[in-house]
């Protein structure tokens, strides 16, 4: 008897944080499909509304900058008021945000109503690592870090597929604003299951919002992100460069900002020590660049097939369907595939990805943008096997040697990392294909994004081997029996 009830006392919490996961995965899932499911949407909204070219990058551009310029003040609004409480009026702002955007009038509406999405994406955005470590042992760690850089990149992916089955369906004939309405159902389940089972601890420990911080670090990261969109724009025009570069020295301010908050005791927006931790460090460019080259990636598929190839929304989802298969696919193979070449396997994974997505640039050159289906299914399908082998271990390898203090820390950093790198990514690497919607800006998009992915295959070499995060955490394990000691 007093084995069983021994038992329910453990698997009740367990099964708790887990459903208390599941609510995290829901609002990381609608988070990064939102990312992606407008590209679908976008020439039917742009007809609908009438939105211009600036616009059109805005609603894309205009949620990841949102997005990535709040995320850190709102890790420590989290800390200071409760992640619990965080998560719950982040996400009920972000269902409210959707609803807005699914009913707005014009193309300036819709842009202000995917800013406030943005911002309130990061409320959730910011609590979740926090929140999934505090929730589970260390020892499940790998497994639902795993599981939760897996939803984020499937959902990135889904994004033009989900996108493209709505629009064929036209559920209630709501057309393009099907893509932002479908989050009300979602958003309330997520709600509720968050209510249930969130840990309802209150924060341990005084923290004070640096509001010096937030103001350098938001302000410098727009600034930088909305200047390079500009460039993008417009050119190299001297007031741009002006705008992004003073969005660099106000970032050399706030890190400068930082390091002396830390070196008096008190608690800054970002602990720099997490940047000490080797395989922290590499991931975190690592992370940054993978996500700029796969938000980059979908925003230019979802445009060559429909605006280049004259791709229905369904048939595009329905290639961007293959791709997802095979990165569910690698994600499954990751499991065999890691453990026997560790870092190898990320390594390779990401330069099949570029090596198919450059010999697709070459084939559309060929064939002069007259493809077939057939021949390009494996070559699809191959790109997103390598996505998947690379996207889903590389934050669990990154975050392996971090104790459970600074993974916490963490919630804020890493989704900023991934944010600024899908804006300056997305802004980049379309700078030349983003104004010419043709074929050769396509292909010249592709062969970009091809050497992108090549860089990235050799830098994941660098980081640490499975030996050495394994001395990290029997460190970091040893440390923390010592402490309780």
């Amino acid at each position: 008897m007093s084995d069983h009830a021994g038992a329910a006392k453990v698997a009740v919490p367990e099964l708790g944080a887990w459903l208390a996961f599941g609510a995290c995965l829901i609002a990381v899932f609608m988070q990064m499909i939102d990312v992606t499911i407008v590209n679908t949407a976008l020439p039917n909204l742009t007809a609908d509304l009438g939105a211009s070219r600036s616009a059109q990058l805005l609603v894309i551009s205009g949620y990841a900058l949102a997005f990535a310029c709040t995320l850190l003040t709102a890790a420590r609004i989290g800390a200071m008021v409760g992640r619990r409480q965080m998560f719950l009026v982040s996400v009920a702002a972000f269902t409210a945000a959707s609803v807005w955007c699914g009913l707005a009038g014009g193309a300036t509406e819709l842009v202000i109503a995917r800013v406030v999405q943005g911002a309130a994406g990061a409320g959730m955005a910011a609590q979740t690592i926090a929140i999934l470590t505090a929730g589970f042992p260390r020892a499940r760690h790998p497994l639902v870090f795993a599981l939760y850089g897996g939803v984020a990149g499937f959902a990135g992916m889904l994004g033009p597929i989900v996108g493209g089955v709505l629009l064929t369906i036209d559920i209630g004939g709501w057309g393009w604003r099907s893509v932002f309405l479908i989050n009300l159902p979602i958003g309330l389940f997520a709600f509720a299951l968050a209510w249930k089972f969130l840990d309802r601890a209150r924060p341990e420990g005084r923290h004070r919002l640096d509001l010096v911080g937030a103001a350098l670090s938001g302000v410098g990261l727009f600034a930088l992100i909305a200047g390079i969109a500009q460039i993008q724009q417009y050119g190299w025009r001297l007031d741009l460069v002006a705008v992004t570069g003073a969005g660099l020295v106000l970032i050399g301010v706030f890190l400068a900002h930082q390091r002396g908050r830390t070196a008096r005791g008190d608690n800054p927006l970002v602990r720099l020590d997490l940047f000490g931790n080797h395989g922290f460090r590499i991931g975190s460019v690592l992370v940054g660049a993978f996500f700029g080259l796969f938000t980059a990636f979908v925003f230019a598929a979802s445009i060559t097939m429909q605006d280049v190839l004259g791709y229905s929304p369904l048939r595009t989802g329905m290639v961007m369907t293959l791709f997802a298969l095979g990165a569910g696919a690698g994600a499954i193979g990751s499991l065999i595939l890691v453990p026997r070449w560790d870092i190898r396997a990320l390594a390779a994974g990401i330069a099949l990805f570029g090596g198919c997505i450059g010999a697709g640039g070459v084939y559309l050159h060929l064939v002069d943008g007259v493809a077939s289906a057939l021949l390009c299914a494996g070559p699809v399908f191959a790109a997103g096997f390598g996505v998947g082998v690379f996207g889903v271990q590389l934050q669990p390898m990154m975050l392996s040697g971090l104790d459970a203090d600074r993974m916490a820390e963490a919630s804020g950093v890493l989704p900023t990392v991934e944010q600024v790198g899908n804006a300056v990514g997305l802004a980049v690497l379309t700078t030349v294909f983003f104004r010419s919607h043709s074929l050769g800006g396509s292909i010249m998009m592709m062969g970009a994004i091809a050497v992108v992915a090549f860089v990235l295959a050799g830098l994941t070499l660098a980081m640490p081997s499975r030996e050495r995060r394994e001395r990290a955490a029997a460190g970091v394990a040893h440390a923390a029996v010592t402490g309780r000691g």
